[in-house]
């Protein structure tokens, strides 16, 4: 067994920003856990991460442990990871490959398919086609192959007058291809995974949306947070289950956090669909895994501590 981390003599570099989508996001979620790292008694060194600079940053300073709160492309995706490696500097999260294959809606969606967790039909459309005509029956989703936090996700109703014109004017997200996906009406849940314990099962009821976009996750008073979730115990199980199998399927280490639709409208067919694993999932105020952890009798010091005591190389 690895032994614990002395945190006064451990430095922590906590890597945040970046140039991604997401990068408000990081910045939040970075400063956070630094805050309570410091807490915890660690050396923090928060590291606003540039292109140019990084590995000359992390090269000069040698920390014992970077803290990986980047999100969305060059942070979540695995590329941060593989600079650490070649580096060699221990650090928190997935490893390349399941960061690299968990950002990939379309790629992580065949690993869940094998390891038998269901997930919603769905296929990858040209963009100019997802502008111009219904590549499917709505309702259905269109998002971006590999962004987080919804960004650039849009939902086509039966009602909408026509198919999603906006993704033209949002190339930079989308390249050349968008995932187009059927639509799972009812409840929004997720549910995390810590080591090889899967946390509660969280409702996510959205105040200023029909669903849980940008502003429902992020902004203050956004969402309500239902812990534990009231949907039936079968299903709440499940939720567990899926989320861990689906975590080891992908190779994930650490903490990720699974996304769910959970169909219990009239009429539905109280079907449990999987949309996404987060390897990174937010950290900020209003974010679910500290919500989660602290449903499970662990504070947020308590969930970075683990993190990095957890923090290895060939993740």
């Amino acid at each position: 067994m690895k032994p614990k981390l002395v945190p006064q003599d451990t430095t922590v570099a906590v890597l945040m920003g970046g140039w991604s989508a997401e990068r408000p996001v990081s910045i939040a979620s970075g400063e956070a856990c630094s805050e309570a790292l410091r807490r915890a008694g660690f050396k923090v060194v928060p590291i606003d991460v540039t292109r140019e600079r990084i590995v000359s940053i992390l090269q000069d300073l040698r920390p014992d442990v970077a803290f990986n709160a980047l999100h969305g492309k060059w942070g979540e995706d695995g590329c941060c990871a593989a600079v650490l490696e070649t580096l060699q500097i221990p650090y928190t999260h997935s490893g390349v490959l399941a960061s690299s294959l968990a950002m990939h809606k379309e790629k992580s969606k065949a690993i869940f398919r094998a390891a038998h967790i269901p997930v919603a039909e769905s296929k990858l459309v040209e963009l100019e086609m997802v502008a111009t005509q219904h590549p499917m029956p709505p309702p259905y989703v269109v998002k971006p192959v590999a962004e987080g936090s919804s960004v650039g996700v849009h939902i086509v109703m039966s009602s909408s007058n026509g198919p999603a014109h906006l993704v033209l004017e949002q190339r930079d997200l989308f390249g050349t291809h968008a995932m187009v996906e059927r639509f799972i009406p009812g409840k929004e849940l997720t549910c995390a995974v810590v080591g090889d314990v899967a946390l509660g099962v969280i409702d996510i009821v959205s105040k200023s949306s029909t669903w849980y976009d940008y502003n429902s996750k992020y902004a203050p008073g956004g969402s309500q947070h239902i812990l534990p979730a009231e949907i039936p115990n079968d299903v709440y199980r499940k939720c567990q289950q899926y989320a861990i199998l689906a975590h080891q399927a992908l190779g994930c280490r650490g903490v990720s956090r699974s996304d769910f639709r959970y169909n219990d409208v009239p009429g539905g067919e109280g079907e449990l669909i999987l949309l996404e694993v987060n390897t990174q999932p937010g950290m900020t105020g209003t974010s679910l895994v500290p919500e989660l952890a602290a449903h499970a009798g662990h504070s947020f010091e308590d969930l970075v501590t683990w993190m990095v005591n957890d923090a290895s190389l060939d993740r």
